[in-house]
């Protein structure tokens, strides 16, 4: 695991190129206190989730799933919970930066951000039902994002889809050429680093009210936020230049 910091950007880098960043309880450890160490970072504006190597995540270990039973399962998997809820949790926004394959665990993680980049012939699939368990935790957020069915495609069928089609449902933001998947990452976080900070945590803050909470109360909430976004000054000055 690496953690970068640099002018309001935290990095985060799965680094097990060698298992295709596949996820274990000690990266899935570190992952989650990364996440958290740079949330909890008052100067980090924007958070950026990377995979060295070929590809961003292959999915939890093969390995170790393997291995488990039904107590140390429970285990596992509420590990790989805490590491996506740690991204939504964040209070700034965070970008998934998407290359080569996206595949189970990986997926769930990519899902918690809150905007994903992939690179032109990055692979998605959820194909856990092939291994006879089912798509958990954060899996139950691909509903949300690309809708029920095609939701249900990715978790019943186990099948991949490419990069295009990731697009095409809504699964990925923006799509770009593998060799300008750096330079998009950095347009979208120029884009975030020219928000006022308060004002995008706030928006993060909403953001995840409006997945979990009825529309009623949404509203009410946002009516809020939007009078107290008044109280420092910054909408005044701001409009006024």
């Amino acid at each position: 695991m690496e953690l970068q910091r640099e002018g309001g950007v935290a990095r985060i880098f799965l680094n097990r190129p060698q298992k295709v960043n596949a996820l274990d309880s000690p990266l899935l450890e570190r992952l989650a206190a990364a996440l958290e160490e740079a949330g909890a970072d008052e100067t980090v504006r924007v958070i950026v989730l990377a995979g060295r190597g070929k590809a961003f995540c292959g999915g939890a270990d093969v390995n170790e799933l393997a291995s488990l039973d039904p107590t140390s399962a429970r285990t596992f998997i509420t590990r790989i919970h805490r590491a996506c809820a740690a991204a939504r949790k964040a209070p700034v926004p965070v970008v998934a930066r998407l290359h080569g394959a996206v595949i189970g665990a990986g997926l769930e993680l990519a899902a918690a951000c809150d905007l994903r980049i992939a690179a032109r012939g990055t692979r998605f699939a959820m194909p856990e039902v092939r291994l006879g368990i089912p798509s958990v935790v954060e899996a139950a957020l691909l509903p949300r994002l690309i809708g029920s069915g095609r939701a249900a495609w990715l978790v019943l069928t186990g099948e991949a889809i490419d990069a295009e089609r990731a697009y095409a449902w809504g699964l990925v933001e923006s799509l770009c050429d593998e060799a300008e998947l750096d330079a998009d990452v950095a347009r979208v976080v120029a884009h975030l680093l020219a928000g006022n900070r308060a004002a995008l945590r706030t928006q993060k803050a909403l953001l995840q009210q409006w997945e979990e909470q009825a529309l009623g109360a949404c509203i009410a909430s946002s009516i809020e936020r939007f009078a107290e976004a008044y109280a420092d000054g910054a909408p005044m000055r701001n409009l006024r230049g």
